[in-house]
């Protein structure tokens, strides 16, 4: 298919300093998880986005020096020479199909904790460390011989970035993580020589750390400068009327202006609080006020807002993070006049969570993601089919989904059975909740491209029971069958159902989600700690109830600090007449209220109400998959080589756990990788560190 002719401006090359981009799709800094632990990794997950035809293309935030440095959080380190082979792999992926290597290098100054490497934090001023977990940890005020020290430091990472053969370096002073934001707000620089108090005194150090390293390296690389749009704190801070003073100040200091919303929470939020292009705002009428190409992102997944943007003369270049993880193609579709094939980021935040919980990076919509090198996985190619002809699956969830996709990709014949006469199991009853109608591309997605084939037939309205599955013939068996919520409190704080004397009505999320609501005064008990119980809870106050949510945890929705969005629903249920008790469990079920506890002293409290929502765990809808292993002795006879338990039927989890269950069973089916007997080694390859000599 030919490329429309409006999207043509998204594909013309631009100059950035010495360096030509060969079109506008800029893939920003984004974390994943896996940093310096996991090098070769990350620099094959940027390569699939070089493949995909990203034009420029950036790694994570790199700490330059041990002096700075934010463990528990894995980022990459350029800390001295032996660390340039291992970014110099991810220069030479980024580079392989045209696009240009840029790496950010980051001095996290009052973000940096330095438990690694036991250095006492160094900042512009004297302040306690600022990171996600309240470190007891204060940094120490430069003096001019520091602040020497770390302009010759910003100039010996730049030479390593060269030498490691990268094209650009973003200089890191967003989000409230880099040195450069740190001298520029007054929240954080508090000096009163003449690196503090103007705005002109503010700016010098970026001044000076720019002009060194234009010395050293500026006719061979080019320099971008990432800064906060607004830190959102009013005068108190760097506020987006100052950082238009600033740009304007210093119009031509980098080669790009690179800009993002303040905290990183606001930059990145979800898409149950920020619609696409949410920065526009802040952004519109900065690119007036220099010569110099602008950037911006706000999880961008429609070329024509895309072009919106470039035609209005809002950025020169569309920045994307989210949506390139979620499709690393994005650009190449575009080009080739493939939209409906784009797979869209839907903003649930959880490739975030692999850096925060310093595991591995996931993605809802592309379960490939950071599984390119350590599976082998990519995410537009898959081996053909093994030596079996067909595969049902019985589940149309988002597991169930994208078995069917994997598979049918394969050359498998694929047959969805759905007992709901609507496909899309939880994702379809989920996308109607408040916040959560962009979660509903997770289906869209898969249920395209299986319409697309002819080898995939879909039969919504059919439950089956074991004796129908061993009467069709199939060759292979994938139940899907999903999960249903736990009405009798069994979850965290309760290993066993919780006493219940009385008739006090009791909802679960699946009774809310299919219509039947409570009236009157409500309280929600979350013990699963994600987004459910606060949805559920703006569900109900938006039907006129008298909500109480109670949790046992320290904060609402606790895991949601994972996906950068606990600090807006408190607000949002507190804004909406939510009484919230934290710190409060649920000892017992009255007929007409309840009894909590606390969580600490185990203090009892009576609290009247009409009915009580139940969010705790969840039980598997595995009943068939059991039915039919009671039967295997019959399988051969019936043409079944294989059944398989996937997603939340084998153990409940997020959406994004579902679709990488579902993509491995499709890509793995006939490989010999779902035995019996699981092996003795991991399911993938990892990095492991050569052993220096003593010495």
């Amino acid at each position: 298919m030919a490329r429309d002719p409006r999207y043509d401006i998204l594909f013309e090359p631009q100059k950035i300093g010495p360096k030509t981009a060969p079109n506008r799709f800029y893939q920003v800094p984004h974390c994943n998880g896996g940093g310096y632990r996991d090098p070769s990794a990350v620099a094959a997950m940027r390569g699939v986005k070089a493949e995909g035809g990203w034009g420029v293309i950036f790694t994570e935030q790199t700490e330059m020096h041990p002096t700075s440095e934010i463990t528990p959080f894995i980022e990459l380190r350029l800390w001295e020479d032996q660390d340039i082979p291992m970014i110099a792999r991810m220069a030479e992926k980024m580079k392989a199909h045209g696009a240009l290597a840029g790496i950010q290098l980051a001095y996290s100054g009052i973000n940096g904790p330095n438990f690694y490497t036991k250095e006492v934090p160094l900042a512009p001023s004297a302040l306690p460390i600022r990171t996600f977990t309240n470190d007891p940890v204060q940094a120490r005020a430069m003096d001019k011989s520091d602040i020497r020290n770390l302009r010759r430091w910003f100039v010996n990472a730049a030479r390593r970035c060269e030498r490691a053969g990268f094209d650009l370096i973003c200089l890191y002073g967003a989000h409230g993580f880099g040195i450069f934001q740190h001298f520029l707000s007054r929240a954080t620089n508090q000096r009163s020589d003449e690196y503090g108090g103007s705005l002109e005194n503010r700016s010098r150090f970026v001044r000076e750390v720019i002009a060194d390293m234009r010395e050293a390296v500026g006719d061979r690389m080019a320099l971008t400068l990432r800064v906060s749009l607004d830190e959102t704190i009013g005068d108190l801070g760097f506020s987006n009327a100052e950082v238009r003073d600033f740009i304007a100040m210093n119009a031509d200091l980098p080669d790009l202006w690179d800009l993002a919303h303040g905290t990183w929470e606001d930059c990145s939020g979800p898409s149950r609080f920020k619609e696409e292009a949410a920065q526009e705002a802040l952004v519109k009428g900065i690119r007036d006020l220099s010569q110099r190409p602008v950037v911006g992102v706000g999880r961008f997944t429609s070329p024509d807002v895309m072009v919106r943007m470039l035609r209005q003369g809002v950025l020169d270049f569309i920045g994307c993070a989210r949506p390139s993880i979620a499709d690393p193609f994005l650009p190449l579709k575009v080009a080739e006049g493939r939209i409906e094939d784009i797979r869209e980021c839907i903003g649930c935040n959880m490739c975030i969570t692999g850096d925060m919980t310093g595991g591995m990076g996931r993605c809802t919509q592309n379960p490939t993601w950071m599984e390119e090198w350590r599976r082998g996985w990519h995410p537009e190619r898959i081996a053909p089919k093994g030596d079996s002809r067909s595969v049902l699956i019985i589940g149309s969830g988002p597991a169930g989904l994208e078995a069917a996709r994997a598979a049918a990709m394969r050359g498998y014949e694929v047959a969805v059975a759905e007992a709901r006469e609507e496909l899309g199991g939880r994702v379809a009853r989920e996308r109607v909740l408040p916040g959560l109608s962009a979660w509903g591309r997770v289906v869209d997605y898969r249920l395209y491209q299986l319409r697309q084939r002819g080898n995939v037939s879909l039969y919504p309205g059919s439950p089956l029971t074991a004796d129908d599955v061993m009467a069709f013939g199939f060759e292979n068996v994938c139940v899907a069958t999903g999960s249903r919520w736990r009405a009798d409190g069994v979850a965290r704080q309760h290993v066993m159902p919780i006493p219940h004397s009385g008739a006090l009505p009791i909802f679960t999320p699946d009774d809310l989600m299919e219509g039947r609501m409570p009236t009157g005064r409500v309280v929600l008990f979350d013990d699963d700690h994600f987004y459910m119980g606060g949805v559920l809870a703006e569900l109900l106050a938006s039907q006129g109830c008298e909500v109480t949510l109670i949790t046992p945890a320290a904060f609402v929705s606790d895991w949601t600090r994972n996906t950068l969005e606990q600090a807006t629903i408190h607000r949002r249920l507190a804004d909406r007449g939510i009484t919230i008790r934290l710190n409060t469990g649920l000892a017992s079920i009255k007929s007409d209220g309840v009894e909590t506890t606390c969580s600490y002293t185990d203090r009892r409290e009576f609290l009247g109400c009409d009915a009580l929502v139940m969010v705790a765990s969840r039980q598997s809808e595995d009943g068939l998959y059991h039915d039919l292993l009671s039967r295997q002795p019959d399988w051969q006879a019936a043409g079944i080589r294989s059944v398989r338990l996937i997603g939340d039927a084998a153990a409940p989890g997020p959406i994004a756990w579902a679709t990488f269950a579902g993509h491995r069973y499709g890509r793995e089916l006939d490989q010999g990788l779902w035995g019996e007997d699981w092996g003795d080694a991991p399911a993938f390859r990892r990095e492991v560190a050569e052993l220096s000599r003593d010495p």
